[in-house]
């Protein structure tokens, strides 16, 4: 079996081509290593990576389809985790063309190589943002979500359109993942916990939108990565099927966070105090955030086991290391 992981040099990619390689899986990662944030870390990742038995790493886009196509047939994937994407809400106000392009024709190009090689099952990375300005708490795959509120967010509803429709078509099995505000070590710069970690250790403001008044469900990487691992031999059809499906899944910590709590439990970490730079909202943003994760519970048992205190200070530990602090 050799599984593809697209967006390998990213965060979640990292950790989950670290983990497929600790069970024995064969896997291609690929990435296009843009510069959307520091380049030198994902370098960095991919250093760690390289040292992994069964792993191959080829620097590829998911818009050139000639290529992805190519890749595909050479490898023959038995599954594809799909993590390639142009992240970030506020990055998508001043560059939509970007997220045109990665998350929607890359979209498209990674299912019509999954519709002419036919992989066993395709998990695919979508986002809490769907959800909008949704107000019922917490956030269910039932829930209606006709009202994103960034084209990031229209751009992942819109793969979970495009997947539903080619599992209809061709028979595909697939997996849509609702990632909850993921955090942990070797996470991304444009992220809080990144962010404020950073301007903490200067002595710098940090930007809280929203007076403060805002709560996510923070997921530490480690729950996101093991729920994968549950899912890949659970493609949401019985085995021998013929029909094709494409299934929702929250996957987050169930447990609302306070931004103010966060912060604070960001400076018992690190042992300092930070500068709070109260904001107002952020067009884009939403308030609140909160998995119901019971769909993914019992398809596959997830039950994530990582505290806010104990990820925060995996984070902070992490980057004290990373960047010699």
């Amino acid at each position: 079996m050799t599984v593809l992981v697209t967006g390998a040099a990213g965060f979640i990619g990292f950790h989950t081509v670290q983990r497929l390689c600790r069970e024995g899986q064969d896997v291609v990662g690929i990435d296009n290593l843009n510069d959307y944030y520091d380049i030198e870390l994902k370098h960095a990742r991919l250093k760690v990576l390289e040292t992994l038995p069964g792993f191959r790493f080829q620097k590829m886009d998911i818009v050139d389809k000639p290529a992805l196509m190519s890749l595909f047939r050479e490898h023959g994937f038995t599954e594809v985790v799909h993590l390639a994407a142009q992240a970030g809400v506020r990055y998508s106000l001043d560059n939509p063309d970007v997220y045109a392009q990665s998350n929607l024709v890359g979209f498209l190009n990674v299912l019509e190589a999954c519709r002419h090689h036919r992989p066993e099952h395709l998990i695919y990375a979508s986002s809490s943002s769907v959800y909008g300005t949704n107000s019922k708490m917490p956030f269910s795959v039932e829930d209606p979500v006709e009202h994103p509120v960034s084209l990031y967010a229209a751009s992942k509803r819109s793969n979970e359109l495009l997947a539903e429709s080619y599992c209809h078509l061709y028979g595909l099995k697939a997996s849509g993942l609702r990632f909850f505000t993921v955090y942990g070590p070797w996470g991304r710069p444009d992220m809080a916990l990144f962010k404020f970690t950073d301007a903490i250790l200067k002595d710098l403001p940090i930007d809280i939108y929203n007076q403060g008044q805002m709560s996510r469900d923070f997921t530490y990487v480690d729950d996101i990565v093991e729920g994968i691992a549950q899912l890949r031999p659970k493609p949401p059809v019985p085995e021998g099927s013929a029909a094709g499906v494409n299934r929702l899944f929250n996957i987050g910590r169930g447990m609302p966070v306070a931004l103010l709590d966060f912060v604070e439990c960001l400076e018992s970490a690190l042992g300092l105090q930070a500068r709070r730079n109260y904001m107002p909202m952020q067009a884009g943003d939403v308030v609140k955030t909160w998995a119901d994760v019971s769909a993914l519970a019992e398809w596959v048992g997830f039950s994530p086991q990582v505290t806010l205190e104990t990820g925060v200070g995996e984070f902070v530990k992490w980057y004290r290391q990373f960047y010699q602090i």
